[in-house]
């Protein structure tokens, strides 16, 4: 385990780099929203990282506090790894970066990548209410938990329980919604996003 680095500054913006400034940490923190993952999960989802960086970056998270590894029982037996409450604290942070970072986004490079399960963030900032939605794209389905104060944020793949609303959208209206560029209100009244469901934000959306 790498010893902290620290800049050595009595300010609080500056212990907080201490803990989460290096890179990959907090894009970590954002793919363990999702709730446990393992370790192999993890550097799929992280193209880029080296094997090396994110059982380093891993280990440093746990010494800090942010995340603890378990092992599941039979028949699963594989080591998961979690958010504890000070790591979930760190929502309401990416999401105010996300949202500073929307300018930023500008036209997809060739050599981006990308993960269906990257707008659930964004698009929670983009939802008003509670309750669990399902969202289809072209890359694939997720999951996330509108006014979630509580982890798992979203998740990959198919809602785990009936929907309160389910949302049929391209990549094209999910990244105008990510740069900010649209809201989810306009999507709907434009016939953009497809909205199905009976729950009470599946109306709301219907009657935007």
């Amino acid at each position: 385990m790498s010893p902290r680095r620290s800049y050595d500054q009595y300010c609080s913006a500056a212990r907080a780099l201490d803990v989460v400034g290096d890179r990959w940490t907090l894009l970590i923190v954002r793919e363990l929203l999702a709730g446990p993952r393992r370790y192999t999960d993890l550097h799929a989802d992280l193209p880029g990282v080296s094997t090396d960086v994110l059982a380093s970056r891993l280990k440093d998270m746990e010494r800090d506090g942010l995340s603890t590894r378990r092992r599941l029982p039979p028949p699963g037996a594989a080591y998961v790894y979690e958010l504890t409450g000070r790591g979930r604290e760190l929502l309401p942070v990416l999401q105010a970066l996300g949202a500073w970072g929307q300018a930023e986004l500008g036209e997809r490079r060739p050599t981006d990548a990308v993960r269906a399960h990257w707008f659930a963030l964004p698009l929670l900032r983009a939802l008003q209410g509670e309750g669990l939605v399902e969202v289809r794209l072209e890359e694939g389905d997720f999951h996330v938990y509108a006014g979630a104060v509580d982890d798992p944020v979203y998740g990959d793949g198919p809602a785990p329980a009936e929907p309160d609303v389910r949302l049929v959208l391209d990549t094209d209206t999910c990244t105008a919604v990510a740069r900010g560029e649209l809201s989810v209100a306009e999507a709907v009244r434009d016939g953009r996003i497809t909205v199905t469901g009976d729950g009470t934000l599946a109306k709301a959306l219907r009657d935007v």
